[in-house]
């Protein structure tokens, strides 16, 4: 077993983050990681994701089953090969500091479950980049206006 996470704080509600995580049709406009995205954010649907693979970005299309989907606290779904790989992907959202904590995590089990530094290390880039990409996401969407010191 491998597990890769990565998080931030982002200086909005849960609510507003889960607002940008579950409108897969604006991913395009902003996710670098998940290029594309269709289907319904619903515990047991299935989404199609076209995504860049770390270190070469190399697109691939994946399609995932939702095995969470609570507005404002987790979005969780599994892809896999069956007997080769099996991948757990989830966004949580944590109320903290006013805003919300953002944890990614990807845990693969199976046979090409190892990996290596390197892999690791592009995938944790790749986490991070989509963090921030969220984060900038969100906080450009809030209302602009004078911000108490």
């Amino acid at each position: 077993m491998t597990e890769i996470s990565a998080n931030i704080q982002i200086a909005a509600a849960p609510e507003q983050v889960w607002a940008v995580l579950a409108d897969l049709p604006s991913y395009p406009q902003w996710n670098p990681l998940f290029r594309a995205a269709s289907g319904q954010v619903t515990t047991g649907s299935h989404i199609t994701l076209k995504t860049a693979r770390p270190g070469t970005g190399r697109i691939l299309t994946v399609k995932v089953t939702v095995l969470a989907a609570e507005p404002g606290t987790e979005l969780r779904w599994k892809s896999s090969l069956p007997g080769i790989i099996t991948g757990e992907h989830s966004f949580t959202l944590t109320p903290a500091g006013g805003g919300t904590q953002l944890v990614q995590t990807e845990t693969y089990r199976g046979l090409l479950s190892r990996m290596s530094g390197k892999t690791i290390t592009r995938t944790q880039a790749s986490f991070r980049a989509l963090n921030e990409a969220i984060r900038q996401r969100v906080e450009g969407s809030l209302p602009s206006g004078p911000h108490p010191a």
